[in-house]
């Protein structure tokens, strides 16, 4: 059962699940309307398919969380079908495998804007104003396309360069900025508006597990082992955080903490960076560091 409690005094306010066989996965809180969105499983479904649930933050005060109401019934979320809130543009992203259909709704009203039909996209990417489709990869190429977070226009279309028979680690998109990695070679950062392409040397950065985009400082940080690291989009290591331990090797973004004006990280460190690295061994401490 998922609790929820009050921030300032830790009063336990109420359980939000609505029925003895829901397993909520996440929550999402809308500043458009005051809102929780709930995303759950249910053991009548074998916890299958994602259900989506709106709930005023006053009727939870008021101890009513079966008040709310179901969002994107019409969709089939079955995995590896998938619901994505993002909070920067106010849209929220659905993905139905069974058709191969990409929906974007408005976090205001939850009315549908459009849809994406292509088989071929393998994922979508969103920045501020922009998604990012990346296609199924060809031999020497993947195939991409910039569309308005809005309206879903096509704002550019292209074919990025990539080695051939060589793993892609990753392709990210940051605003104007597109990050290409791939196994054992440099990272290459490719301006979309003039394709000026800046490359960093694979053993100066090596694939990450997770990154973090800081909008606000033109910045990003990247997760590794459990190091952080600060990086700019000429390539360069602004910093790197030497007190700085992370005390799960494997980083989940969801544990990190970035303040509102990007220049503090809060997270669960070791203690001490000379413990053993071991899980289980050794204290940890939240730990807070500037981030340039």
């Amino acid at each position: 059962m998922f609790l929820l409690c009050a921030a300032e005094t830790n009063e336990r306010i109420c359980f939000l699940n609505i029925s003895p066989d829901e397993v909520i996965r996440s929550l999402f809180y809308n500043k458009n309307n005051d809102s929780l969105i709930t995303v759950s499983v249910y053991a009548s479904d074998s916890y299958s398919s994602l259900k989506c649930r709106s709930t005023g933050i006053e009727y939870i005060r008021r101890v009513k969380p079966d008040a709310g109401f179901a969002l994107f019934e019409s969709e089939s979320l079955k995995w590896p079908g998938f619901v994505e809130f993002d909070d920067v543009n106010g849209k929220v992203l659905t993905y139905s495998a069974q058709d191969s259909i990409y929906k974007v709704f408005d976090l205001k009203n939850y009315s549908m804007l459009y849809c994406i039909s292509d088989k071929n996209v393998q994922e979508i990417k969103i920045s501020p104003g922009i998604m990012l489709l990346i296609f199924a990869k060809a031999t020497s190429h993947v195939p991409l396309k910039i569309l308005s977070i809005e309206d879903g226009t096509v704002l550019k279309s292209f074919n990025h360069l990539l080695h051939r028979n060589k793993k892609v680690d990753f392709i990210e998109q940051f605003n104007e900025k597109l990050l290409v990695k791939q196994e054992n070679e440099n990272l290459q950062i490719l301006d979309v508006r003039t394709f000026e392409l800046t490359e960093v040397n694979k053993s100066e950065f090596m694939t990450p597990s997770a990154f973090i985009f800081l909008y606000e400082n033109q910045l990003f940080l990247t997760f590794r082992n459990r190091t952080v690291a600060v990086w700019n989009f000429r390539g360069e290591l602004v910093t790197s955080f030497e007190d700085h331990l992370l005390w799960h090797p494997d980083c989940n973004t969801n544990n990190i903490y970035i303040t509102s004006d990007q220049d503090l990280i809060i997270s669960y460190c070791k203690a001490d960076s000379d413990d053993s690295l071991s899980e289980g061994n050794g204290d940890w401490d939240p730990s807070m560091s500037a981030t340039f």
